[in-house]
């Protein structure tokens, strides 16, 4: 249940081609495009009909809140909208005081630096995202250059918040409607990338490396999903975790698994219709486990010699594949209560993961702070745009940094010739303007899931219409002006990811697998003794479950970093299915579930779904 992924040793291009290269559209991708315009069209408009469209940069910081957290549970995506929401007012506040108390541009920069180097390390620390601390930098940083007085502070903020406030009704509308889709959806395309990878690795196609890693990010993500929600979790996404516990079988013996049933558990989820049932552990228990006995009530028992099930009703023993269906059934139920007892470990403290980000958030920093400088030093005078291209570039290495910094510059240039196109238009009266403004959010929501260069295109005129709702600009020098801040961002931005690495990333995912490795030991002998308390069986399940989230922490940050080795992934994965199961063994051990036995005594019961 990792996210991690194979990285090369080195460093070996910086592709150009590559970087713009169109993907497949997201499948909800006209989700977070319908919701942005639903949340920036009432405010806007009203704001228009009042003649007050001057406020509509506040409204609209509010309102950019909706592109977030569609991808979490109902009950997790309220609480993180309403953080992203108290975030988005802090950096506002913070821009507005400042910008109201100095007009000194080196003094503005140095802020919208630091703000979009909190942004950047609170936004991965927390893993909000899409679109991560991108739009919060924008909105701060925009902030900063806009003429301000103390007294107009609180209300502008006041317009921001209650902006905010109709993009989480925004963000939760369709909650009533499918209060399992977010659910749903991560579980199927885990399923429909397993099947993917499973067809691959069948008929010895080309690719499989590259179906694998994307099988595991899809696992993982819906793991992350279906564990947002810490709750005791419901009947339908217990169903839900089963399912990708399904996927995982998969990755793990590929050639046994079955795509087409694989595929056709996607498709039934994906509906509104009842869950596919894959087996329950529960339920095969009381056929399975009775091995002292040794006859089952379906007429199967245990051979004299010990080496295997047999029918003692003169049927034909168990096969091979009966058994190994019996087995995954097994290490289905062991996960399923290794996966409720990480569920039930809190989150680690947030300065707690903040510590192994400082490398990414001083590369913020001082990108952020000298493409700033230095768009300043080339006579712009509002050098916002340079600090929000430098901010945007960094990604999780130097490779993908330099494709974003591409794909920034590619869509921005191409974004100017369409604000010029579209400028003539947006100039004919204030509805024409505002419509203009909601095209280009529903564009660039809808084109930005298929390369970040193509949504760039419809985010440069945005950008450019917004600074038009106080009062209309010459073309050219805005044309212009963004250009040059472009270039100079991307270039000074790509400059400080270089210097700026973070290479201890790899000894802190070693670390962590050496404590998750110690703590599966020391719970299975704890487990194993019969004199154990129930305190210590307590303590050692808690502290491994505990390890277990640190490392799947820890290997998100890592992945992909620019450093000498390699990102050890199979040994992640690995680790945490290992202790999954041993969690289930501390389970079992405090007689909250009954001992199966040893797997080579199960036998199958009829009318269980392998």
């Amino acid at each position: 249940m990792s996210s991690a992924t194979p990285t090369s040793a080195r460093v070996r291009r910086l592709p150009v081609v590559g970087a713009l290269r169109l993907g497949r559209p997201s499948d909800v991708w006209f989700k977070p495009a319908l919701s942005v315009v639903a949340a920036v069209a009432p405010p806007s408009l009203l704001l228009m009909t009042l003649g007050r469209l001057d406020l509509a940069p506040y409204t609209m910081a509010g309102s950019l809140c909706a592109l977030y957290a569609h991808n979490r549970p109902y009950a997790a995506r309220a609480k993180v909208l309403a953080w992203v929401i108290l975030g988005m007012l802090g950096g506002l506040a913070v821009a507005l005081v400042s910008a109201s108390l100095t007009r000194n541009a080196v003094v503005l920069v140095t802020v919208g630096a630091l703000l979009a180097a909190v942004q950047k390390a609170v936004c991965d620390a927390t893993r909000v995202g899409p679109p991560a601390h991108v739009i919060l930098t924008f909105v701060s940083s925009a902030a900063l250059f806009v003429p301000q007085t103390p007294g107009q502070v609180p209300g502008h903020l006041a317009l921001a918040a209650a902006a905010g406030v109709w993009a989480w009704l925004v963000g939760m509308a369709p909650a009533p409607l499918r209060p399992h889709g977010p659910e749903r959806r991560a579980t199927a395309q885990a399923l429909n990338a397993a099947a993917a990878y499973a067809e691959t690795a069948r008929g010895g196609e080309e690719g499989g490396a590259g179906a694998r890693s994307a099988a595991y990010a899809a696992v993982h993500a819906a793991w992350q999903t279906l564990l947002a929600v810490r709750n005791r979790p419901s009947t339908t996404r217990r169903a839900l975790e089963r399912l990708v516990i399904r996927a995982e079988v998969a990755l793990a013996a590929p050639a046994d698994a079955d795509p087409a049933r694989l595929s056709s558990w996607a498709r039934a989820v994906r509906g509104t219709g009842r869950i596919p049932r894959t087996g329950d552990p529960r339920r095969e228990e009381d056929g399975l486990r009775r091995e002292e006995d040794g006859l089952r009530p379906d007429g199967v028992g245990s051979r004299p010699d010990g080496a295997g099930p047999c029918r003692t009703d003169g049927g034909a023993r168990l096969d091979d594949d009966s058994l190994r269906r019996d087995g995954d059934l097994l290490r289905e139920r062991d996960e399923l209560v290794g996966v409720a007892a990480e569920r039930a470990v809190a989150p680690r403290p947030l300065w707690s993961r903040l510590g192994p980000l400082a490398p990414v958030a001083v590369r913020s920093a001082l990108g952020c702070a000298l493409a700033g400088y230095a768009s300043l030093a080339l006579g712009a005078e509002r050098p916002y745009w340079a600090l929000v291209t430098a901010a945007s570039l960094y990604q999780a290495n130097i490779t993908l940094t330099w494709s974003r910094a591409v794909q920034r510059v590619v869509g921005n240039l191409v974004g100017v010739l369409l604000f010029a196109a579209v400028a003539p238009v947006a100039q004919l009266g204030p509805l024409a303007l505002v419509l203009c403004i909601l095209a280009c959010n529903f564009g660039a929501e809808a084109l930005i899931g298929r390369n970040y260069w193509l949504g760039s295109v419809c985010v440069t005129p945005l950008a450019l219409l917004v600074t038009e709702l106080p009062g209309y600009q010459p073309t050219g020098e805005l044309v212009t002006g963004r250009v040059v801040d472009t270039l100079v961002g991307a270039l000074v931005g790509f400059v400080a990811a270089v210097a700026v690495t973070n290479r201890r990333a790899g000894r802190r995912v070693e670390r962590a697998l050496t404590t998750v490795d110690r703590a599966r030991e020391h719970a299975a002998r704890v487990a194993a003794d019969p004199s154990s308390t129930p305190a210590a069986l307590e303590a050692a399940r808690r502290g491994l479950a505990a390890a277990v989230v640190d490392l799947r922490a820890t290997a998100d940050a890592a992945a992909g970093e620019w450093w000498q080795r390699a990102l050890p992934q199979e040994r992640v994965v690995l680790a945490e299915q290992a202790a999954h199961r041993t969690l289930a063994a501390t389970v079992r051990r405090r007689g909250l579930l009954p001992d199966p036995g040893t797997t080579s005594t199960y036998t199958y019961t009829e009318g269980a779904s392998p």
